[in-house]
């Protein structure tokens, strides 16, 4: 049986991001993942946090994850 978080991820594995400015489409979601939890862990601050923001969206599945603050 799936958990609800598998339930609800996205199953679309192929997502992209952006991280100062910079876009880039990942081929495996876990790949990003991983990168982002490994930048996250190796950093503090505001680094921190862009990267820990962008860790957050893919976990909740989004098929678009920036640091960039939404505009109204």
């Amino acid at each position: 049986m799936l958990s609800m978080s598998e339930l609800a991820m996205n199953p679309n594995r192929k997502v992209k991001t952006k991280c100062y400015g910079e876009v880039r489409v990942w081929a495996d979601r876990e790949e990003a993942k991983a990168f982002f939890l490994e930048a996250m862990m190796n950093s503090d601050g505001s680094e921190h946090d862009r990267y820990s923001g962008i860790y957050i969206q893919l976990e909740n599945g989004l098929d678009f994850c920036t640091d960039e603050d939404e505009e109204d």
